[in-house]
């Protein structure tokens, strides 16, 4: 037995205690015991989401940013791919004055003195992979506070994701069940 031992050297010892911890590992994972990338992802749902875009510098006469048509976005300057717009709102900077001789303490008016500067919010809807830790689109994880570029042919703007939203196909169902009843009535 002595001899046996005498003729691994330590480099041996080592490769086989690899080997051994490469085989549990193993052994593991297909009895279920440890979850692979695969297995996290607990469903594909589509998301609607929102990006919010503080300070936007924009003087023609309407955004270029339309509801109804598709912007090609970036997450985290990687580029994705184009998604619909559901929804975009814009408003102008706001200001907050004292109101003097008045109930009210303040009054709430556009800012005159930068009348191109605009908060504009635009929700976007795609299919995304969804984990324990929450929706994933193109490798990243949508969450608020996300850095998200939209690009169209006329614009590029940058904002973040400030609301994140699962649609489930049972929730679409009853929304087409609630509306179709609201609009018989």
């Amino acid at each position: 037995m002595k001899e046996i031992i005498k003729k691994f050297k330590i480099v041996d010892i080592i490769i086989i205690f690899f080997v051994i911890i490469a085989l549990a590992v193993g052994f593991y994972t297909y009895k279920g015991f440890r979850q692979t990338a695969d297995k996290q992802i607990e469903a594909t749902s589509k998301i609607v989401f929102k990006v919010y875009m503080r300070g936007l510098t924009f003087t023609g006469d309407k955004l270029p940013i339309k509801k109804g048509e598709k912007t090609f976005i970036s997450i985290r300057n990687v580029p994705y791919s184009n998604l619909d717009i559901i929804d975009v709102k814009a408003d102008r900077r706001k200001i907050v004055i004292p109101a003097l001789g008045q109930k009210k303490l303040v009054l709430v008016v556009e800012d005159a003195s930068q009348p191109d500067l605009y908060d504009v919010v635009v929700t976007l809807t795609d299919t995304a992979k969804i984990t324990k830790d929450g929706a994933v689109v193109g490798g990243n994880k949508v969450k608020s506070g996300l850095p998200i570029t939209l690009e169209g042919s006329n614009y590029k703007f940058t904002g973040t994701v400030s609301d994140v939203k699962v649609i489930d196909t049972v929730d679409e169902e009853i929304n087409k069940d609630i509306n179709t009843t609201d609009d018989v009535q």
